[in-house]
């Protein structure tokens, strides 16, 4: 069995609730998204099996908060990553998987493996593409077995009815997972979307969801 990998590296978490932790990252290749701010250009892999994506993973030491799965989409590739996610967890990896929040079979095969899972929440008027709501419910039901947060992407284009949508998918599934407000980063210098922004948290303050505004931080210290 082998994996497609776009890069495997190590640096510091640029976004979400984990901001700063040093962790292992491993890219997977492809998504089944195409949101529009998307910044992850893919046109190259290697592929793997899955003990040498161990003993590459070994090479960096063990100074590491966790491993980040990210993407692309990794749960487009569940059947590596579930050999991965044996591998790693016997050699005491702690496992954090970042994901669209759309394939619900293929983290109902995995979900026992994981330890932290950043979700995305899809908006509609942010990524142009149609609505995904009942895949990020159905997801979210699973997810909340293990510690969860949830990312959405906010543009200047984003509807506070597609906010109140995802806030009360939250509410109805797991009102204790945080949400991060993440601004756009090709439109960071816009007033209008950074106004937005705190509408928005104060919007979350109402309806008692706990939000938070953290920018890709990564990006404005540059680091990969």
């Amino acid at each position: 069995m082998k994996g497609k990998i776009s890069e495997v590296f190590d640096s510091v978490q640029g976004e979400g609730l984990y901001l700063g932790e040093k962790q292992l990252f491993v890219r997977f290749f492809g998504c089944n998204l195409w949101c529009r701010f998307c910044d992850t250009k893919q046109d190259a892999y290697i592929e793997y099996e899955p003990q040498e994506l161990l003993e590459e993973l070994k090479l960096y030491g063990n100074s590491h908060h966790s491993i980040s799965f990210t993407g692309g989409e990794p749960l487009l590739q569940k059947n590596f990553l579930k050999e991965v996610l044996k591998l790693t967890r016997k050699d005491g990896y702690k496992h954090y998987l970042e994901t669209n929040g759309t394939l619900v079979p293929e983290l109902e095969d995995i979900i026992d493996y994981l330890d932290i899972i950043a979700m995305d929440l899809k908006l509609p008027s942010s990524t142009d593409m149609v609505c995904v709501w009942g895949m990020h419910r159905r997801f979210l039901k699973v997810a909340s077995r293990k510690e969860i947060f949830l990312k959405t992407i906010i543009c200047a284009s984003t509807k506070e009815s597609d906010l109140k949508e995802a806030i009360g998918i939250i509410k109805e599934i797991n009102n204790s997972a945080v949400l991060i407000l993440q601004p756009n980063s090709h439109e960071r210098q816009n007033k209008a979307l950074q106004e937005k922004l705190l509408q928005f948290k104060d919007l979350c303050r109402k309806e008692r969801v706990t939000a938070c505004i953290i920018e890709q931080m990564h990006k404005v210290i540059g680091v990969k």
